[in-house]
């Protein structure tokens, strides 16, 4: 058995698979970063596990203490590259692309045949073309809906960080803010989905953290699939040498 492990920006998601059924979960959960201890009962209860994949974007210090709770267990952390389980990196550096936008493209690619967006939201929302060859065309990131309600309150003297609601036509100032924030993330993704609106079977996945606060306000073909970088893990960890440091 295997523990997939996704480090992110607030929390830590974990999937424990079979080698012979890596897309099917036999256990999963997530922890704050101030509970990442807590994976070591996760690895004491399946004592199956004979190995730790994992994508990291949280810095060293995250992966330290993951690192520590999965011990002695040895975790690989993914590499992006230039080509892996069938989707093939154009980024005009592609070691350089984000661990998690590889994972989850993986998993799109893995999920879905056809052209897709793959929309990411959390505390950023990333926004990745992939074709229906599988090539990652590019792709946005942007701040998440509340990293924009926060910056807005930090950044100007009467604005507040308040819970508002999203209107069209917004007529109270913590409404407006809602609002603004909202149309910004279903702006850049109608956008980005353009690109491929034309293609046969061509979809939105959407998923993280903050994707329900807008998945209903946008005007595309959508599917909510959520944890698509442990998908992807899934998928690489089948690869007979999958690029990992």
């Amino acid at each position: 058995m295997i523990l997939l492990v996704d480090a992110g920006n607030t929390r830590v998601k974990w999937r424990v698979v079979s080698m012979d059924s890596p897309a099917r979960a036999l256990a999963e959960g997530a922890v704050g970063h101030a509970e990442i201890d807590m994976l070591a009962a996760a690895c004491r209860a399946w004592p199956g596990l004979v190995r730790v994949l994992g994508c990291n974007v949280a810095g060293t210090s995250v992966a330290a203490r993951v690192a520590a709770a999965c011990a002695p267990l040895r975790v690989d952390w993914l590499l992006p590259t230039a080509a892996c389980a069938g989707v093939r990196n154009l980024y005009d550096n592609p070691e350089r692309l984000g661990a998690d936008r590889w994972a989850a493209l993986i998993g799109a690619r893995h999920s879905h045949a056809g052209a897709c967006l793959v929309v990411t939201a959390g505390t950023a929302t990333t926004v990745d073309l992939l074709s229906a060859a599988g090539d990652f065309l590019g792709g946005l990131i942007l701040p998440g809906v509340e990293l924009m309600q926060q910056a807005l309150a930090r950044g100007t003297a009467q604005l507040p960080l308040a819970e508002g609601r999203f209107a069209w036509q917004p007529r109270r100032t913590v409404d407006a803010i809602r609002s603004g924030c909202l149309q910004a993330q279903t702006g850049a993704v109608e956008r980005m989905f353009r690109q491929i609106a034309a293609q046969p079977d061509a979809l939105c996945l959407l998923g993280g953290g903050a994707a329900d606060s807008f998945a209903d306000l946008l005007e595309i073909p959508l599917r909510r699939i959520d944890n698509l970088v442990l998908t992807g893990l899934g998928t690489v960890a089948t690869l007979p040498a999958p690029p990992t440091r």
